[in-house]
């Protein structure tokens, strides 16, 4: 019953990678190991293929094979990562953030930008999945606080990552953040802090599944340790 909306959120996902490596915005030249799309195809292809997934997204989440109820609220909860509450808001203030002093910055703002420019939509295919598998009100809202556990320990592992690995073993261009004077957690708390908030987003992240069926969470589990140890 999920795999259009999984499918339907890697859609989003590809187009916010597409959007993000735009020279107007992140300005990057190698994405997954390859050159971006803008690269490959021009600014104008790139941006058309953004919009065209964005509406496929959309249009294949409305296949599933579900009540209209959750269908609705499905949509809803997708629509509301991708805009001003959600990726586009954590964009804005990630750009708007460049060159500042850490001085004028603090974590609040730091935060802000990881929950919702990576942590939304990590958020939105977690909950979008407990919905279509019928969770309770509880069981969804648990399964939410999980999910931005992740979502913000997925950020912060990339802010760790951008400082300590090569492009080569990252599949995009390192110690770009710190070129462009982005925020990153090393940037505001340094690497050792950063390596043990890893450690506490990661704990945090397994007690919100604390009242599940253990062998139902084992792959969130999975997905947990994964963000939290990889390499790239």
């Amino acid at each position: 019953l999920a795999i259009q909306a999984a499918c339907a959120v890697e859609m989003i996902h590809t187009m916010s990678l597409i959007k993000d490596d735009l020279p107007c915005m992140d300005n990057d030249d190698l994405r997954r190991g390859k050159p971006t799309t803008h690269k490959v195809f021009g600014e104008s292809v790139a941006i058309l293929s953004g919009g065209a997934l964005l509406a496929l997204a959309f249009e294949h989440l409305t296949e599933a094979d579900v009540s209209s109820k959750k269908m609705v609220r499905a949509v809803k909860e997708l629509a509301k990562s991708i805009g001003t509450k959600g990726l586009v808001a954590g964009q804005a203030k990630d750009l708007s953030s460049e060159g500042l002093d850490q001085n004028d910055v603090g974590l609040e703002d730091l935060e802000f930008i990881h929950v919702h420019k990576t942590g939304s939509l990590l958020e939105a295919s977690a909950v979008i999945g407990a919905v279509i598998g019928g969770g309770s009100e509880e069981e969804i809202e648990k399964v939410r606080s999980f999910a931005r556990c992740i979502g913000l320990l997925f950020q912060v592992v990339d802010d760790i990552l951008d400082e300590t690995k090569s492009s080569e073993e990252l599949g995009k261009t390192a110690g770009k953040d710190q070129i462009a004077g982005k925020l990153t957690y090393p940037k505001v708390i340094g690497l050792e802090k950063s390596k043990e908030f890893v450690k506490k987003l990661k704990r945090d992240a397994r007690e919100h599944l604390q009242g599940f069926d253990s062998d139902k969470v084992k792959p969130l589990i999975a997905l947990t340790n994964f963000i939290a140890n990889r390499n790239n």
